[in-house]
């Protein structure tokens, strides 16, 4: 760790020599093949089927909890609508590369507006068993050329919790499907190989809302808002975060580099846009809305989350982008920021500046060309053809309708 005696002065000569250069940042397009990633044009590529499914699987849960609208899981209800008007929706299922089921499996919240994973495998086992029994595709297929938006923190494994999370698995009749969801780590038996890992829901006309002048210089080096223990549900410490966010604080509180603190001000999307540096370290899950506000905000995202897997990875430069410190190495977090030079910090903010990048984490009403729902349409188009071998013969099946705990086997 920095010398304390000599933090101060460090602090301002960062700070003045970054804020001086900002002037000169401009936008600066992302070179070779993520750029052409990030700016195709998935329209002509793909046509989807969307099911028209009860309105006890979408939209009558989100007519009981309006606030379904608003939480990070939101993703799975605006893809809904952006699909319903989308030039790549066919009406006509026998011209369809891909099948979409219009689930809402997170919106069930509690009072305080967490979401309650617990009814979602019901949910979802009722859906497909509607599908099959009313639809010739699944059953071709066994979902093989369907996809599912699930934004739970770990996906299809239902629970919110890692470890048990891990012991469900993902929902055994998901598993030939592709999975659109949040939750992105690698080697782990929540993320499947085929799935397209998305940027959480954050509200776009909210953050749109609180943009302050680009030449308001950056005058925070570092900075987070945010639980650094969970004392509800992991009393002893240790489990949440895995130690990480707790590390930041023990290490950090009183450190004049780190503008760190459990409060959450009505000037937190203006701060961002004052800071060089954003912690984005895990929670419960890897992922949190921090990296979409980072990088709207022009903010670089310090992740601090190992082994994660980021959105749209084949089209954002994240390693360009952004600064990764492994959770061990928290306690060296000052010494490892204060070390990167100043042309890396501007050249990372200049690709932050880029329009397309931000569109690219961003759900908008309405949708805009380049924007997260685009970026998923592109990771499907890019799937296709289908193999050849995903196509199952007549009457054979390779799904087990009764694998997982018996209780997830109740009606719903």
């Amino acid at each position: 760790m920095t010398n304390p005696s000599s933090l101060s002065a460090i602090l301002l000569f960062l700070l003045l020599s970054v804020s001086s250069a900002q002037h000169n940042v401009r936008t600066e397009r992302i070179s070779g093949s993520a750029g052409d990633v990030l700016e195709d044009n998935p329209v002509g590529k793909l046509k989807v089927y969307v099911y028209e499914l009860p309105s006890k699987y979408n939209k009558k849960l989100l007519q009981k909890d309006p606030r379904c609208l608003t939480h990070m899981f939101a993703a799975e209800i605006f893809m809904h609508r952006f699909l319903l008007s989308s030039p790549v929706r066919t009406h006509n299922p026998d011209e369809a590369d891909w099948f979409y089921a219009p689930i809402y499996p997170t919106c069930d919240l509690t009072p305080t507006g967490l979401p309650l994973p617990f009814k979602s495998p019901r949910m979802m086992r009722s859906a497909i068993q509607l599908i099959s029994s009313n639809w010739p595709y699944w059953n071709k297929t066994e979902g093989a050329d369907h996809f599912f938006v699930v934004p739970h923190d770990f996906g299809a494994c239902f629970h919110y919790q890692e470890e048990k999370a891990i012991e469900r698995g993902i929902l055994p009749l998901l598993r030939r499907a592709t999975l659109v969801q949040t939750f992105g780590q690698r080697n782990h038996v929540c993320l499947d190989q085929g799935s397209i890992t998305i940027p959480p829901f954050a509200p776009p006309q909210k953050m749109q809302a609180h943009l302050i002048p680009p030449d308001v210089p950056r005058s925070i080096f570092v900075y987070f808002r945010g639980l650094f223990y969970d004392v509800n549900n992991d009393p002893e410490g240790g489990y949440y975060a895995r130690g990480a966010r707790a590390a930041v604080w023990e290490n950090f509180k009183n450190n004049p580099l780190f503008d760190i603190s459990t409060d959450h001000p009505t000037t937190y999307y203006e701060d961002m846009q004052r800071s060089i540096f954003c912690l984005c370290p895990l929670g419960w899950a890897p992922w949190s809305p921090r990296l979409v506000e980072a990088v709207v905000f022009g903010c670089i995202p310090v992740i601090i989350a190992d082994d994660i897997v980021l959105p749209f990875a084949d089209a954002i430069p994240w390693e360009e982008i952004g600064v990764f410190v492994a959770e061990k190495d928290v306690p060296e977090l000052d010494t490892i920021l204060t070390s990167i030079p100043t042309e890396v910090i501007l050249r990372k903010q200049r690709l932050l500046a880029n329009p397309s990048m931000k569109q690219a984490m961003l759900f908008p009403q309405p949708a805009q060309p380049g924007d997260a729902f685009h970026q998923i349409l592109n990771g499907l188009a890019r799937k296709l053809p289908h193999d050849g071998s995903v196509y199952l013969r007549a009457g054979e099946k390779v799904l087990n309708w009764t694998a997982g705990p018996v209780g997830d086997l109740k009606p719903w």
